[in-house]
């Protein structure tokens, strides 16, 4: 007979609404309406100053708004103490304005809380918006778990179930998008200029990043990502730069060849993402370091082993040990020198 606990549905999941648009922030409104009156609004006060007063201002007249001021890491005790200004105010849904910190607090307060939540992202480089899940840390900055919700936010793979040809069309998408379009996105950015190339990789790093993922599943460079947390000089790295390294690893661990690791590693190098250790701010790092962050990286549960390969943590050792020196090679090839960063 058929083993009922086996996996054999194919699973697709997203948001219920996506917009995007540089009048978002002023159009709130007639967008979070059907979701309550009374929203609690968590933002840092970094983001209070550039975005948050503009969007409490739009909302004035429409929505009674109590303020949360997010603390900085997502933390279960971070999370524990919005939820409990949120049950005081007894707020009727959330507001999420910021990177994805802010972000995957908001979606686990809110889950809490059993309201809905409303994601306003203020960085274009997170699907955090577009995810049923949330990863939270502990205080000091170290990765703590996965934490998943029955559904997504209102604006084997996640869903629990088997990719479907779309997750995969999507990350090939997102992929073409992110290598034709990424480097002129990344220059428009740095001159404040809106322009298609800009809004076509806001679109693909927040919404198919956010579906493909999440429908496609996610493998080794996420879960290198969390075991290169427990290094204390990587904490004020972004989330992204983190997983970029993560990526070369991936690709190691696939075999793939020199072309395709100069491909990204060309490409990474163009965006300014780190591809050595000495780009990541750990130039010394010493093995016993990176052993525990593979360690971490293979922990039961990583979505390391959604990989088709054999893995354990001194594989992951070598693949760690591997892409430092595909970067360092690539360098040393096409003559690229640190002090080019910001100007490739």
């Amino acid at each position: 007979m058929p083993n009922p606990n086996k996996v054999t549905e194919r699973l697709f999941q997203s948001p219920s609404k996506y917009i995007q648009g540089p009048y978002a922030i002023q159009n709130a409104p007639k967008y979070l309406s059907t979701l309550g009156k009374a929203p609690l609004l968590i933002c840092d006060e970094i983001v209070g100053k550039i975005a948050g007063e503009d969007l409490v201002r739009a909302l004035e007249g429409s929505f009674s708004v109590h303020r949360a001021l997010f603390g900085g890491e997502a933390s279960r005790v971070e999370v524990d103490r919005i939820t409990g200004l949120g049950r005081g105010a007894e707020v009727d849904f959330v507001i999420a304005l910021g990177g994805g910190k802010t972000i995957d607090t908001a979606k686990t307060v809110a889950d809490a809380l059993g309201v809905p939540v409303a994601v306003l992202p203020t960085t274009a480089s997170t699907d955090a918006p577009c995810s049923a899940l949330s990863v939270l840390y502990t205080p000091d900055g170290t990765f703590d778990c996965y934490t998943f919700f029955a559904k997504n936010p209102p604006s084997v793979n996640f869903g629990g179930g088997l990719p479907t040809e779309v997750s995969v069309a999507i990350g090939t998408k997102c992929e073409e998008i992110l290598f034709r379009y990424g480097k002129q996105a990344y220059e428009a950015n740095k001159a404040h200029a809106v322009t298609p190339a800009l809004e076509a990789v806001v679109e693909a790093n927040t919404l198919l990043s956010g579906l493909g993922f999440e429908s496609g599943g996610l493998a080794a460079a996420h879960a290198i990502h969390n075991g290169m947390t427990a290094i204390e000089q990587l904490h004020s790295l972004l989330h992204g730069e983190k997983v970029a390294f993560g990526t070369i690893c991936q690709l190691i661990l696939d075999g793939e060849t020199t072309a395709e690791l100069d491909r990204y590693i060309e490409w990474m190098v163009s965006v300014d993402l780190p591809v050595t250790f000495e780009l990541l701010g750990i130039p010394d790092v010493k093995d016993d370091e990176l052993r525990e962050v593979a360690k971490l990286a293979c922990a039961p549960g990583e979505t390391i082993w959604n990989l088709d390969r054999v893995i354990d943590p001194e594989i992951v050792f070598g693949a760690i040990k591997g892409a430092d020196a595909a970067g360092r090679d690539y360098v040393r090839r096409s003559g690229w020198k640190k002090s080019q960063i910001g100007s490739t």
